[in-house]
């Protein structure tokens, strides 16, 4: 989850019958949805022997205060490892994972029952994710093809906060509602529903 550290775990397994010293070269960047590289984040060596037939884990920790101001709105980091058989030729394998962060910032709550021509009122609430406080904070509500553009107060490391939205649907059917999130330290976290509009 986007704002917390990101922990990973690599398995090495020895399927032969022969002992193995490995090496293991890792890294990671932040990058964009192209793949191409932002900024690198991690770099790290570390050697580990297989005894035959036995696996062992290497456990990875990217602590967020590494990663978050190099993250694009993409929200992607992709890690490598790159193993290497010692004494074998040059046996090699490299494995990669893309991690693609999750926003859980924006909830938005519809009243069950939304009817043409009547006012009704919605909960937006939205959150800092960080380990650090956040200030000038936009909310961008898009609704019925027009945009309200709310200036929030700053909000403390971890603070979830809302807001009471108020409108009148003008037409029966189904209304999509979208709020965009925006702070000095990131931007752009999206939140939508759907809302079914009853005949009066």
């Amino acid at each position: 989850v986007f704002g917390k550290d990101i922990n990973l775990i690599l398995v090495l397994s020895n399927l032969s019958s022969d002992r193995k010293s490995i090496r293991v070269d890792m890294s990671a960047s932040t990058i964009l949805y192209t793949r191409r590289a932002v900024a690198e984040i991690l770099k790290a060596a570390t050697s580990v022997e297989l005894g035959p037939k036995q696996g062992k884990q290497i456990r990875v920790k990217i602590p967020y205060t590494h990663y978050g101001k190099y993250l694009t709105t993409d929200k992607r980091i992709q890690v490598t490892a790159l193993c290497e058989v010692m004494r074998s030729q040059g046996l090699k394998l490299l494995v990669e994972k893309t991690i693609i962060l999750e926003d859980t910032n924006i909830i938005i709550k519809v009243p069950r029952r939304v009817v043409v021509n009547r006012a009704v009122s919605l909960e937006i609430s939205y959150a800092n994710p960080l380990p650090e406080p956040v200030s000038r904070c936009v909310l961008l509500v898009t609704l019925m093809n027009q945009q309200v553009k709310i200036n929030l107060a700053r909000l403390a490391p971890r603070e979830r906060s809302k807001i009471y939205f108020e409108f009148t649907p003008r037409r029966a059917g189904p209304l999509q509602l979208q709020v965009d999130f925006s702070c000095d330290k990131f931007s752009h976290v999206k939140g939508f529903v759907t809302i079914a509009v009853a005949p009066a």
